[in-house]
């Protein structure tokens, strides 16, 4: 006879909605770095030094977007025990592009940053309008 041990998967999520202000984007690296560094997540392996400032950009840059672009947004966290996935929804009528560096650009750069930063981007119409930005961070 086998027996079989059980694991118990850690994962969790948080959703912080963020005003169409300036500060903004500085609150949301602020709140992402405070829930990477729960205890719960460390005990469960997460390196949050270590995928904290990664994740801490591309909360920014996405935030950054959506304030600008799409009036206030919704950020999204989760935590698993593979990967970090950041969300932002925005309520912009506009499809947000990744547009090619060049090193004449003033801006623009942003979302060619979290694709560089993240294994996986990907962005997305909301039913009733508006955008959905997501980037996977592996652990």
């Amino acid at each position: 006879m086998r027996t079989h041990r059980r694991t118990h998967r850690r994962s969790a999520r948080v959703e912080y909605h963020l005003p169409d202000e300036a500060q903004s984007a500085r609150r949301a690296r602020r709140l992402t770095a405070q829930f990477l560094a729960r205890p719960a997540l460390r005990a469960g392996g997460l390196d949050a030094g270590h995928i904290g400032d990664a994740a801490a950009l591309i909360v920014s840059e996405l935030v950054t977007n959506a304030t600008r672009h799409g009036g206030g947004c919704r950020l999204c966290l989760h935590v698993s025990e593979t990967q970090v996935t950041v969300e932002v929804y925005d309520g912009s009528p506009g499809r947000p592009d990744v547009r090619p560096l060049t090193t004449w650009s003033e801006s623009g750069r942003g979302l060619a940053m979290v694709r560089s930063l993240a294994q996986r981007l990907d962005i997305a119409r909301v039913a009733g309008g508006g955008n959905r930005v997501r980037a996977v961070l592996d652990l």
